[in-house]
C-alpha cells in the first residue's frame, strides 16, 4: 500500500485530474491515502481534498521542495507515490507499481521508480518540449515524471531537500541511475 502525495499551486483543474486517474488504484487497494499538499491558503484545494476523501496537508513555504517534504512527513503508508498536479497515469500502472514492489521487497536491495514521460496529445509542441526531450536524454527523468520509493530508502537518502532549487533533481541525482528504474506505464501531464 502506498501514500501518493501530490503538491499542488491552489490550482483545482490539475488537482482534479490527477486524483481521477488515481481513482483505480484506490478502488484496487493498492493506494492507502492521497495527500494534496498546498501552501497557497487560498482554501480551493482544501475544499478538493475534502470532497475527494483525501487528507489536505497544509505547509509553509514557496517552493516544490517544501511541498513535497511536508507531504512525504505527514504519509502513514510504507512506499510513496509523488505525483505532480495535472499528472495522469496511464493504464496498467496499477500492475506495474505492484509489481515493481513485490520485486523490490524479495531482492532486499534498494530501488525506486520513475514513470515514462508522454507528452499529451493536446499539447502544444514548441521549441520548449523538444529543449525539455533533449534534458530528458541527456540528465535522465526530470521531476514531472513522478517517484515512487519505499520510505525507508526515501528517509535514508535524505529526502527532498524543503529549501534547495530543484529539489526534484537533486533526490533523482541522489539515487543515480543504477537504483533508478524507467516504469513502461506512462505519464502525461495535463493542464
Amino acid at each position: 500500500m502506498l501514500s501518493v502525495i501530490i503538491p499542488t499551486d491552489g490550482v483545482e483543474q490539475t488537482a482534479v485530474a490527477t486524483l481521477a486517474a488515481l481513482v483505480p488504484g484506490a478502488a484496487a487497494g493498492v493506494i492507502r491515502e492521497v495527500l494534496l499538499v498546498d501552501g497557497t491558503r487560498n482554501g480551493v484545494i482544501e475544499r478538493v481534498a475534502d470532497v475527494a476523501g483525501c487528507r489536505f496537508i497544509g505547509f509553509e513555504g514557496h517552493s516544490q521542495g517544501a511541498a513535497l517534504a511536508a507531504g512525504a512527513r505527514q504519509a502513514r503508508s510504507p512506499w510513496l507515490m509523488f505525483l505532480p498536479a495535472g499528472a495522469v497515469l496511464e493504464t496498467g500502472w496499477i500492475e506495474e507499481t505492484t509489481q515493481f514492489i513485490q520485486a523490490v521487497a524479495t531482492s532486499g536491495r534498494d530501488r525506486a521508480a520513475v514513470f515514462r514521460y508522454a507528452r499529451s496529445p493536446y499539447a502544444n509542441t514548441a521549441v520548449r518540449d523538444v529543449l525539455w526531450a533533449v534534458a530528458r536524454k541527456l540528465v535522465g527523468p526530470l521531476g514531472d515524471q513522478g517517484l515512487l520509493i519505499a520510505r525507508d530508502h526515501y528517509d535514508r537518502i535524505g529526502g527532498y531537500p524543503p529549501h534547495a532549487r530543484h529539489s526534484e533533481a537533486r533526490l533523482l541525482r541522489r539515487l543515480g541511475r543504477s537504483s533508478r528504474t524507467m516504469l513502461r506505464s506512462r505519464i502525461v501531464m495535463v493542464g
